[in-house]
């Protein structure tokens, strides 16, 4: 990306993991997405297969470092969603910055026939975002809005 600061997001391998399939990247130029392979250990080789319905968490065979101030959010990839009824159920799932344990991606397939996760497969993709922390305060009343207490449907887009 043009003219845009970058920020490190440091990673280490996990014990046994194929280093050979490299970290994650952006695809093209313009990708807010980094993409993200299953990295499977060595026992586990031949990947996983998810029936209609299955969800398995896939090891990247990553830990991460997120810099304070952000965090990383792990997102579906569109085509594997739209082909094959890939998506991952808690998306997007957030990787707070404090914390160092194993990169995994809860794989899910919401699809019609089985699945084959395959080691190496591009199964998700991380975008880093900045994140904020709020001061949480207890009011007695609310400011007022046009919606107001309006829910689903109350603005009127269909």
């Amino acid at each position: 990306m043009k003219d845009q600061a970058m920020i490190k997001v440091q990673f280490v391998w996990d014990e046994g993991a194929d280093q050979g399939l490299g970290l994650p990247s952006y695809e093209t130029a313009g990708a807010a997405g980094a993409d993200l392979r299953a990295n499977f250990p060595k026992d586990m080789r031949d990947g996983v297969v998810l029936n209609p319905g299955e969800r398995s968490l896939v090891p990247t065979g990553l830990r991460l470092a997120v810099p304070d101030g952000y965090e990383v959010q792990i997102r579906p990839r569109s085509g594997l969603a739209l082909k094959h009824g890939i998506t991952l159920p808690n998306s997007p799932g957030t990787i707070d910055s404090d914390y160092r344990g194993p990169l995994g991606v809860i794989v899910m397939n919401a699809g019609s026939e089985p699945f084959h996760v395959t080691h190496g497969a591009r199964i998700a993709q991380m975008v880093v975002a900045p994140v904020m922390q709020a001061d949480f305060e207890l009011c007695t009343t609310l400011d007022g809005t046009d919606r107001g207490t309006g829910g689903f449907g109350s603005t009127g887009i269909s």
